[in-house]
């Protein structure tokens, strides 16, 4: 089996909607929260090229639902590296409900597209991925099908 970074998450009441179920554009913030906690634990040095010029523009997310989640229940969202290109990185994640007792249920399963930029706000141009986090994301390859 590949390896993934992994982000446990609680679901909270928050998160859900009236009906009790999580609402659909959590999953999306915890796609970004996921990158967000690999780059603070896996690749430090990315987070201070971001505090100068390097900018990570999200491309694109998708996300497909295959069972619902409610407040309390814990999460695994796996983040894998699907591809690596010269400026852009993407990634898949699986949201794995964890059962006590009962083990694991595929919750759900998303992508990111990831655009590496550098320049100032009005004037950016596409820049190669910074190879600290190519070399982070290394280890986190999705198998090939």
């Amino acid at each position: 089996m590949d390896k993934y970074f992994e982000y446990l998450h609680t679901v909270g009441f928050e998160e859900t909607n009236l009906v009790g179920n999580v609402y659909y554009v959590n999953y999306l913030r915890w796609q970004g929260r996921c990158r967000e906690m690999f780059l603070k634990d896996r690749a430090p040095e990315v987070l201070v090229d971001l505090r100068d010029d390097l900018k990570l523009f999200t491309l694109k997310v998708d996300c497909e639902f295959f069972a619902e989640i409610t407040a309390f229940d814990q999460l695994s969202i796996r983040m894998r590296l699907t591809e690596l290109a010269q400026t852009q990185v993407e990634f898949s994640f699986d949201y794995v409900r964890l059962d006590p007792g009962d083990g694991e249920t595929l919750v759900a399963r998303g992508r990111q597209r990831v655009a590496c930029m550098r320049g100032p706000n009005t004037r950016t141009v596409p820049a190669r991925v910074p190879e600290a986090l190519a070399r982070a994301l290394a280890p986190y390859t999705a198998a090939r099908v």
